[in-house]
């Protein structure tokens, strides 16, 4: 999935600045309806993945997608801003993820792989002291995932309290991932697929045993 473009129009002549090149010999001049805010979005996940949000620079990234050093502001207007627009941007993924199934286990794997797939907004989105919460793509974003966590939650029966079990649902994904992309469970894991891994552990919890013997490692 690509970000929805919020800019729209065509693009500002801070977009095009001096007609010189991006780092891919690409003109500035054929940035246009959103490009430019695709290509600072890409460059600032790239830092995100390899250094963490702490080591964005609106300017950084201006230098890395070859544009002028007032063009990433120009959509963003500040460090806060393209944090939170990658939020948004994770909260919208993270959504497509878990509607691609209705069973709540698999919404729970499908979870870590976007954790996996997306480490780099997987960091932010969970950060609030670094994003603008009333931002409206990033409530409407971040309603979207809530409601599917809650429409999967849906597919229980006899469970006397939904919010609770909603929680505990994501508490487990969410738990699991992050030790994941942390490392924490690299030697638990081992070479098996942690998705596989991770309905492993489901199963020990509702039904007290693991499966015997060591899943495929993913491709």
């Amino acid at each position: 999935m690509t970000s929805k473009d919020t800019a729209g129009g065509d693009t500002t002549s801070e977009d095009a600045t001096d007609g010189g090149a991006t780092g891919e010999g690409t003109p500035r001049s054929s940035y246009h309806h959103g490009g430019l805010r695709q290509a600072v979005l890409a460059a600032a996940l790239d830092v995100i993945a390899a250094d963490g949000p702490g080591a964005l620079s609106l300017r950084d990234l201006a230098r890395r997608a070859g544009v002028s050093h007032a063009a990433p502001a120009h959509h963003f207007k500040d460090r806060t801003g393209l944090l939170t627009a990658v939020a948004a941007e994770g909260y919208e993924l993270l959504a497509e993820a878990l509607a691609a199934t209705p069973d709540l286990r698999e919404r729970g794997v499908r979870y870590v792989r976007f954790a996996v797939e997306h480490p780099a907004h997987f960091q932010v989105m969970f950060q609030p002291e670094l994003l603008r919460a009333d931002d409206p793509a990033l409530l409407a974003a971040k309603e979207r995932s809530s409601a599917e966590l809650r429409a999967g939650v849906g597919t229980l029966t006899d469970v006397p309290d939904a919010r609770a079990a909603g929680i505990a649902a994501w508490s487990l994904a969410h738990g699991f991932a992050t030790l994941l992309l942390t490392r924490n469970v690299t030697g638990a894991v081992g070479d098996r697929d942690p998705e596989e891994y991770f309905r492993a552990l489901t199963g020990l919890l509702f039904t007290g045993q693991l499966p015997p013997g060591k899943t495929r490692k993913r491709e």
